[in-house]
């Protein structure tokens, strides 16, 4: 079994395991391939919602530079609300999951069409 296939069952079972329903696998896989080989790194594959710099390299990174949108006050809550989402108690969130709830939050889900 290849790492990509590994890293989207981990994924997939994680997404159940937090709650979170009505997973859409064909967007989460193009959303992790769009993360690249980041998705196999221990530290980067993760987002911490305790840090405070790392939720803002979300936003400048991810939100404004990939997605295209622009900087406000909304894309602070969607973050804030994504963390809440996938729980304070879950010390592995996972950015390919962390970024699919966005996309999906968001509806930039025609980025990836």
């Amino acid at each position: 079994m290849s790492k990509f296939v590994e890293a989207m069952d981990t994924y997939k079972s994680a997404y159940t395991t937090i709650g979170l329903s009505d997973l859409d696998e064909a967007l989460l896989e193009k959303v992790a391939k769009g993360l690249g080989p980041s998705i196999y790194n221990k530290d980067s594959s993760t987002v911490s919602c305790a840090d405070q710099t790392e939720k803002d390299r979300v936003k400048a990174n991810f939100l404004i530079k990939k997605m295209g949108l622009e900087d406000g006050a909304n894309l602070d809550a969607a973050v804030n609300a994504t963390c809440e989402a996938m729980g304070s108690a879950n010390r592995s969130k996972h950015r390919a999951i962390f970024y699919y709830h966005l996309v999906k939050q968001l509806g930039l889900e025609e980025k990836y069409a």
